[in-house]
């Protein structure tokens, strides 16, 4: 059973969401702050965690900055229709997805699942299956899909679900472009529906980590009005 933490000051979206959750098999725990979140994720991680932007104590963007040098969990954010701003900083902090309010909750139940699904291929290996090798090696880059490992000029790079299939998608095929719906098609399931921006910012928060181990990477290359390729180096 897969454990989710609901982070939001609305009590009211806290036992709703909760109760449908629960009704979908899911063993839910709920916070209405960012600290105590955090205080409870030190205690017990989540499987995913589902948080607010705005609340009080520590908002939904000092909790992720907080949780992700610690965790690679699955994070979605809850946003208004006026937080477009915060979304795409969001993305490009870490988090995987994103779902306005107010929002369908048949919807978020999908979000969830759908990286929950994510998370367990890479954690058995599925995606690394259609190229029969558990490890991927493209010059410089090492990948591990079993152990969700990533290594750039021996340098560990820690990855979110939703990068780590981004960066293997471009790289099993070096010098061919990726389209951003093809792109979309690797990070989400079908009926997940997502803007290019989205992809876009999973990608730019993805060269900011590489170049954390590396400020020369440049091994993704953007082809604008087409899509993004990785080149071997």
């Amino acid at each position: 059973m897969s454990r989710i933490a609901l982070v939001d000051d609305d009590r009211n979206i806290l036992t709703s969401v909760s109760i449908t959750l629960e009704a979908e098999g899911f063993e839910v725990e709920t916070y209405n702050d960012g600290q105590s979140a955090l205080d409870g994720f030190t205690k017990r991680m989540p499987d995913l965690a589902v948080l607010d932007i705005k609340m009080p104590r520590m908002d939904g963007m000092d909790l992720l900055q907080r949780l992700r040098p610690k965790t690679q969990i699955p994070i979605i954010f809850l946003t208004s229709k006026d937080d477009e701003i915060d979304e795409v900083l969001g993305l490009r902090m870490g988090a995987d997805d994103y779902v306005k309010k107010p929002f369908s909750q048949r919807l978020l139940v999908e979000r969830i699942r759908s990286l929950l699904r994510r998370q367990e291929a890479l954690e058995t290996n599925e995606v690394a299956v259609e190229e029969d090798q558990k490890v991927m090696q493209r010059g410089e880059l090492s990948m591990d899909p079993l152990r969700h490992a990533v290594v750039w000029k021996g340098k560990d790079v820690s990855l979110t679900v939703t990068e780590f299939l981004l960066l293997q998608a471009l790289a099993q095929r070096p010098g061919f472009v990726k389209s951003r719906d093809q792109l979309m098609d690797v990070a989400y399931d079908d009926q997940v529906y997502v803007d290019d921006r989205t992809i876009d910012s999973h990608i730019k928060r993805l060269r900011k980590k590489m170049r954390m181990a590396d400020d020369t990477f440049s091994a993704i290359e953007t082809l604008y009005g087409i899509g993004y390729r990785y080149n071997e180096e």
